[in-house]
């Protein structure tokens, strides 16, 4: 009995190592082939006037990618915080998958940024369980961009899920422009990344 209970773990455990190989190697093609696509350099030319990158980050991806849009854009940073430290503990999942589950979102920390100032305001987060992250769902429920040209982007593994769907639903009286979603790709891609970046932004009017 013992054994058998032995055996069915151990190829459970197989099966899951398996699984989560070909996961990898599609989604490590996958970034491979979006990556092929910026190969060549751009050179920035930004039309989006006075403009504001508002981020929500938590391992660092969505930070490097706000302050990249800012830099190409010439732009002020604003960064979405939690009144309660977020941590990457055993119960984050859960907890996340809770807060969307059930609406409830973390409360936020400062005050909301003053729109009226720009003309642009780019808008992204990380992708959690294949929607957005719960503190820039928070940041969305308190914003009014008052007719705004407003740009959404979003940092993942690998799938954004609905967190387009989902932005465009809360964005109160905003003018949406084309968005960008940006996969946690390595170092050795940095260059197309970049590339990738100044393309979309080159893009928005």
């Amino acid at each position: 009995m013992i054994k058998t209970i032995v055996s069915i773990l151990i190829i459970s455990a197989v099966i899951i190592a398996l699984g989560s190989g070909i996961h990898l190697y599609k989604v490590a093609q996958k970034n491979k082939y979006e990556m092929s696509k910026y190969t060549l350099s751009v050179k920035p030319n930004a039309k989006t006037g006075r403009t504001l990158v508002v981020y929500f980050s938590l391992g660092g991806h969505t930070k490097a990618i706000a302050e990249k849009i800012a830099e190409y854009t010439k732009g002020d940073l604003y960064e979405i915080t939690t009144a309660k430290k977020i941590e990457l503990n055993t119960a984050f999942y859960a907890k996340a998958r809770h807060q969307l589950h059930s609406k409830q979102y973390p409360e936020l920390k400062g005050k909301m940024p003053d729109f009226s100032k720009y003309d642009t305001i780019f808008v992204g987060g990380p992708v959690w369980w294949y929607a957005p992250a719960t503190p820039l769902l928070a940041f969305l429920e308190k914003a009014d961009f008052k007719s705004k040209k407003v740009v959404p982007f979003s940092t993942q593994g690998s799938n954004y899920g609905s967190f387009f769907v989902d932005f465009e639903r809360m964005a109160k009286n905003a003018k949406l422009r084309p968005s960008a979603s940006f996969n946690n790709v390595s170092g050795k891609y940095a260059n197309e990344q970049n590339n990738k970046i100044i393309s979309w932004i080159n893009s928005i009017h």
